[in-house]
């Protein structure tokens, strides 16, 4: 928004001054720089107002568990005010709104998933912490089926459009890059013939490509709200992930590099790369109020959005198996999830792991919390390495 503005006064004045202003500005690793710093400091400047609010209005984390020890190492997180995502979200608008493309209809749909996706936390969040104010408790946040369907909606609606707006780049008829199913190892361009699409690609068609953006979507938002669960834990491996990614949205957006490294080119998706940034610098600016002992939660507020944004860039640059990998720790923390809830009630009351998330699993065996979540941080960066050296691999 800011480029486009100096363009048009630089337009109405008719001042020269203005172009290397505008110029820079046009630069995608400027915009991306700028994206990350700003996001970054709205969050560290903003949030020791934004506490102060969250603790006069008492909205403060209980830390309620079904288990008795992990209820009492958590005594004190009590009333740790959450809905912190609040900052996590209004900074990675404001930065995307300022260095980003605002007609850019990429950019445009994950704005979308941010505000929904925050929107259904936040009413989540707060129908859960306002609950002891209403007659009898009532509402102790959003029902399942009630939150599933918000997010199945704004997911299907997205992965929608994603497909139509991947026919509106230079690919033509049944070969658009950004249908292609995108294996391991895969070469979407042959060697020799980089201007063309190998032979072999599989294509999805409409309904299938919902179906993947859709179950991608709400199951990694759902995977980044399990993982918060430890100070600095989400946040940490969120913007090691959201760094994976800004290289990838470069790759995938830039036409001579997605040749060289024969992965699909998405025409226009290099402005993802901005909203990759702003995720990183928000989350990294978050970890400085959230760092042990945490100052403020994210809550649903801000996981819900994180994990549906990282998805949504996925799905467009079609690099969702990749993504998969640097989000390792995310799909453990869901699994491990899944696992023990279909285990207790096959063998009615046994347990696989101490406790679920996995997290807590590895604090009630012995682990500081802090040890917990450095380690789990490293293992992130390390897949988030793993997966940008697949890309080479082909």
């Amino acid at each position: 928004m800011l480029y486009i503005f100096l363009q048009k006064l630089n337009a109405l004045l008719g001042i020269d001054l203005l172009d290397k202003l505008v110029m820079v500005l046009d630069q995608l690793g400027f915009r991306i720089f700028g994206a990350a710093l700003a996001s970054f400091l709205v969050v560290v400047f903003m949030g020791k107002p934004v506490i102060a609010w969250l603790r006069a209005k008492k909205i403060g984390d209980q830390a309620k568990f079904d288990v008795a020890a992990l209820d009492a190492a958590l005594a004190s997180k009590q009333n740790t005010p959450t809905m912190g995502g609040v900052l996590i979200a209004a900074a990675i608008a404001s930065a995307v709104l300022l260095f980003g493309d605002p007609v850019n209809r990429y950019t445009q749909m994950a704005l979308l998933v941010l505000v929904w996706m925050a929107g259904v936390g936040g009413a989540d969040d707060w129908l859960k912490l306002t609950a002891a104010s209403r007659p009898g408790s009532s509402r102790q946040g959003l029902y399942a089926w009630e939150k599933l369907v918000f997010q199945l909606g704004i997911s299907a609606l997205v992965s929608f459009f994603a497909y139509r707006f991947a026919m509106d780049g230079p690919e033509q008829g049944q070969r658009v890059l950004g249908h292609v199913l995108n294996l391991p190892f895969q070469k979407t361009f042959d060697n020799r013939l980089q201007s063309e699409p190998m032979a072999g690609l599989i294509f999805l068609p409409m309904g299938i490509y919902i179906a993947v953006g859709t179950l991608f979507m709400t199951g990694m938002s759902n995977a980044v709200n399990i993982t918060d669960g430890m100070d600095g834990l989400a946040s940490g491996i969120t913007a090691a992930v959201a760094l994976g990614l800004v290289a990838l949205c470069v790759i995938a957006g830039t036409d001579s590099t997605a040749h060289d490294l024969l992965v699909p080119y998405i025409s226009t998706s290099a402005e993802l790369a901005i909203v990759a940034a702003a995720i990183a610098g928000a989350c990294l600016g978050f970890l400085w109020w959230n760092c042990s002992p945490a100052h403020v939660f994210m809550g649903d507020t801000g996981s819900l959005c994180l994990g549906g944004l990282i998805a949504y860039i996925a799905l467009v640059i079609r690099q969702e198996i990749v993504v998969f990998i640097m989000c390792g720790v995310f799909i453990l923390e869901i699994g491990s999830v899944v696992l023990q809830v279909a285990y207790y009630k096959h063998t009615k009351g046994k347990r696989i792991f101490r406790c679920a998330p996995y997290h807590w699993h590895l604090h009630m065996g012995g682990w500081p919390e802090q040890r917990v979540v450095v380690r789990l941080w490293i293992v992130s960066i390390l897949l988030v390495l793993i997966g940008l050296a697949s890309i080479k691999l082909r």
